[in-house]
C-alpha cells in the first residue's frame, strides 16, 4: 500500500493528512505544539491515537521514540554518518531492529528488518509537487509504525541540518 505524504518543513504544531493511493485521508499527524520537547501523534481518521512521536530528552545523539497506548514501542536514533547515504537504526522493545538508509533529505531511502525490505520512501511514485510516496510492501507489516520512522528520521535530519 502506498501513501503520499504532502513534504513541508515540519514546524511545531503543524497538523497534516497522509493519504492512501486513493486519496483518502488514512492517518493524521498532530503536531503539539507548546511542548518542552518535540511531540507528534499519529492519528486514525476518526481522531483515534495509534502511535506518539517524541523527541528524547537528554540524550548524547538526537534520539526520538514511538510509543503506542503510552509504552515505549521503539527508539529511532542515527546509526553512522556517512557522506552520501543517512543510516538510522529503529530498535524495538523486543530487541527486533529496523535498518533505516538511503538519501533521507532527498526523500529517497529504505526501511529493512534484516535485509527483507518493508517500506520503500520515495518522491518518484507521486507528480505531486513537494510530496513523498511511503510504499509498504509488506502487507503484514503495521503501516503506522513505519510511517512514523519515516517521519522520525526525515524530522531528524531535517533538524541536523538546521543546527
Amino acid at each position: 500500500m502506498k501513501y503520499l505524504v504532502r513534504d513541508k518543513i515540519f514546524a511545531i504544531g503543524d497538523d497534516y493528512w497522509i493519504e492512501d493511493e486513493r486519496g483518502r485521508h488514512a492517518f493524521l499527524v498532530d503536531g503539539k505544539a507548546l511542548r518542552l520537547r518535540d511531540t507528534l501523534e499519529l492519528k486514525d481518521p476518526d481522531g483515534q491515537i495509534l502511535v506518539t512521536l517524541r523527541q528524547k530528552m537528554f540524550s548524547v545523539r538526537d534520539t526520538m521514540t514511538i510509543e503506542r497506548d503510552e509504552r515505549p514501542l521503539a527508539t529511532v536514533r542515527r546509526k553512522r554518518l556517512s557522506l552520501l547515504r543517512n543510516h538510522f537504526r529503529v530498535t524495538l522493545v523486543e530487541g527486533t531492529g529496523l535498518d533505516v538508509s538511503g538519501r533521507v533529505l532527498d526523500r529517497e531511502f529504505a526501511v529493512e528488518y534484516e535485509g527483507e525490505l518493508l517500506a520503500h520512501i520515495s518522491r518518484q511514485w507521486f507528480h505531486v509537487r513537494d510530496a513523498y510516496a511511503v510504499n509498504v510492501v509488506r502487507e503484514d507489516a503495521d503501516a503506522a509504525l513505519l510511517l512514523a520512522v519515516a517521519v522520525c528520521v526525515i524530522r531528524m535530519a531535517e533538524r541536523e541540518r538546521e543546527d
